[in-house]
C-alpha cells in the first residue's frame, strides 16, 4: 500500500447516455456534456469539484471513442488537465470501475480512488468535501466507501442503503446492513421511515482493495479488463483499451458485481444536495425556483404558472396558465410533458427511433468535431446551409465529396483554403467555390475563431458523403463527423 501519498485520484465515469433527458441529451452528445443546470455541463461541474490539487490528483476520465474530443475540449475550457481512457464498447459500470482501479494501481499502488458519475449534480461543495474527508480514513483502512443521502421523498427510481452501526464517534460513518433495489412507492415510503439512505452510486476506495474484491466476486470481469489494459494503445494522447479483450468482458453494474456482495464496505451519510438528474423532474428539483416554484434554464417566460420547468436552448419559450409542466425546446424539437410522467420520455425516444426518426434522437443541429463545430441552419432537397466555426490553429481533414459541391463565405477571421494543389487565403466577406470531387480542407492559422457559412449543393448532401484523404485526428472514413 502507498502510505506516502494520500491524495485521491478522481475517476469520472462519462460514457453513458440519458434518453430520459431528450431532446437535450442525445446519443452523440449525452447529458453529461450538457449544461442542464447552470452554465457548465455536469461533467465540467464534476471536474471543478475535484480541482483542488492539494487534495486530488489529475482526474482520469473513462468515456467512449465517440466522446473523446468533446471530453478533452470541455476539460480544457475550464482549465483542467485530464487523462482520458477510451472504452471501445459499453460494458456497464463494473468494467469501467475495474479499469479505474487497475490503472490507478499502476500509477500509485494502494492509492485512494474516487469514482464519480459525470452526469450527477452535487451542490453544497463544503458539505461534499466534509463527506469525502470522513470517508477517507475508512477507505485507507481498506473499506469501499459509498456515499448515501437522506431521502427527501419516497423516490422509486433510486436504490437504497440500510445503514448499520457507526464505525466510531461520528454517526455519519456507518457499516452497511444491506443494499436494496429500486422499490415501489409503498416500500419506498417505508424506507424513509426506517432511516434508509439513497445510494448515490459514487465510491471512495483503495485501488488494491477494489481489485481484491473483484478477484473474489467478479474475476472474469477483472481478467478481461486487465488484458484490455495490457494491450491498450496511446492514440493522440488517449489511452484506447483493446477492443477484443474488452468485448469479452461480461456486462454488469458495479453494484451487482461487487458492492452488494463485499464485506469490506461502509457508508457516509452526506448532507449535500445531490441528484442523478435522470429525468426532467429531477432537473426541476435541484434548479433555482422563482416565487411561483418555477425553474427556468435559458430563454423562457412563464405567466400564471406554478411548479413548471422551462429549459430552452435557442428558442424563446413561453408558458401561460400551466401547473407542474415540463417544457423543453431545442432548435429542432420541443417536448411538453407533465412532471409526473417525466420518466416516460425514454419510451418516447424509443418510439421515435422505431418510427424512423432516429436522426432527431441521435444528434443536434450543432455537431462538434475536434477542430470546432458545424451547425445546420437550413436544409432542402438539393441544398444545405451550415455555420462552421474552426478553432485557432486547427484545420479540417483533407477530403473530397462524391455528390456535392460547396461554397464557403467567410464571415469572421481568415481562412487558408486548400483545393486540389492550390492554397488560397480567404478574408472576411470573401468566398470560394469547391467543385464536386476536388480534394479540399480549411485551416485557421489565425488567433481568433474562423467563422464561415457553407452552402452545399448537389444530388446528395448527406454528411456521410465524405472520403478522408488525410486527417490530423486519425478519424476513419466512415466515422460520423461533418468535416
Amino acid at each position: 500500500m502507498n502510505t506516502t501519498d494520500n491524495k485521491i485520484t478522481p475517476v469520472l465515469l462519462a460514457g453513458g447516455a440519458g434518453s430520459r433527458l431528450w431532446p437535450v441529451s442525445r446519443d452523440q452528445l449525452p447529458k453529461q456534456f450538457q449544461p442542464l443546470v447552470g452554465s457548465f455541463s455536469t461533467y465540467q461541474q464534476t471536474l471543478k469539484r475535484v480541482s483542488d490539487r492539494s487534495l486530488f490528483n489529475v482526474p482520469k476520465v473513462i468515456t467512449s471513442h465517440d466522446f473523446r474530443f468533446f471530453a478533452k475540449r470541455q476539460a480544457e475550457d475550464i482549465g483542467t488537465s485530464v487523462d482520458i481512457i477510451l472504452e471501445p464498447v459499453r460494458r456497464d459500470s463494473a468494467a469501467a470501475m475495474a479499469a479505474a482501479a487497475l490503472i490507478a494501481e499502476r500509477d500509485s499502488p494502494g492509492g485512494l480512488v474516487m469514482a464519480l458519475a459525470a452526469d450527477h449534480i452535487i451542490l453544497d461543495e463544503d458539505k461534499f468535501n466534509k463527506a469525502v474527508t470522513l470517508g477517507r480514513k475508512s477507505a485507507l483502512d481498506g473499506n469501499i466507501v459509498v456515499f448515501g443521502l437522506p431521502p427527501t421523498e419516497p423516490q422509486t427510481s433510486f436504490g437504497y442503503i440500510s445503514p448499520g452501526a457507526p464505525f466510531g464517534e461520528d454517526t455519519d460513518l456507518r457499516r452497511v446492513n444491506a443494499f436494496v433495489e429500486k422499490p415501489n412507492a409503498e416500500t419506498a415510503l417505508g424506507y424513509l421511515e426506517k432511516g434508509y439512505l439513497w445510494n448515490s452510486g459514487n465510491f471512495l476506495f483503495r485501488s488494491d482493495r477494489m481489485i481484491s474484491e473483484f478477484q473474489i466476486y467478479a474475476a472474469e470481469i477483472l481478467s478481461a479488463v486487465e488484458r484490455s489494459i495490457e494491450l491498450s494503445e496511446i492514440d493522440l494522447g488517449f489511452r484506447r483499451l483493446d477492443q477484443k479483450c474488452f468485448e469479452a468482458c461480461p456486462k454488469d453494474s458495479i453494484d451487482y458485481a461487487v458492492i452488494e456482495k463485499t464485506k469490506k464496505i461502509s457508508v457516509v451519510r452526506g448532507h449535500f444536495r445531490w441528484s442523478d438528474v435522470g429525468s426532467w423532474d429531477a432537473i426541476w428539483a435541484v434548479a433555482d425556483k422563482d416565487d411561483g416554484n418555477n425553474a427556468i434554464e435559458g430563454d423562457g417566460i412563464l405567466v400564471n404558472s406554478n411548479g413548471c420547468l422551462v429549459h430552452s436552448n435557442g428558442l424563446t419559450t413561453t408558458v401561460v396558465g400551466a401547473n407542474n409542466l415540463v417544457v423543453v425546446s431545442t432548435k429542432d424539437a420541443v417536448l411538453v410533458v407533465p412532471k409526473s410522467q417525466a420518466q416516460e420520455v425514454k419510451g418516447l425516444v424509443e418510439q421515435l427511433k422505431l418510427s424512423g426518426r432516429g436522426e432527431i434522437t441521435d444528434r443536434h443541429k450543432r455537431a462538434y468535431s475536434p477542430w470546432g463545430y458545424a451547425e445546420e441552419m437550413l436544409i432542402g432537397e438539393r441544398f444545405g446551409v451550415k455555420r462552421i466555426v474552426i478553432d485557432p490553429g486547427c484545420r479540417t481533414s483533407l477530403q473530397r465529396h462524391i455528390n456535392r459541391a460547396e461554397h464557403w463565405i467567410v464571415v469572421g477571421g481568415t481562412a487558408t483554403v486548400t483545393i486540389g494543389t492550390s492554397n488560397t487565403i480567404i478574408a472576411e466577406n470573401e468566398s470560394i467555390y469547391v467543385p464536386v470531387g476536388q480534394p479540399h480542407r480549411i485551416a485557421n492559422q489565425g488567433r481568433i475563431p474562423l467563422e464561415l457559412i457553407e452552402v452545399r449543393t448537389g444530388a446528395y448532401i448527406g454528411d456521410d458523403d465524405v472520403v478522408r484523404i488525410e486527417d490530423d485526428f486519425t478519424r476513419v472514413e466512415n466515422e460520423t463527423s461533418l468535416a
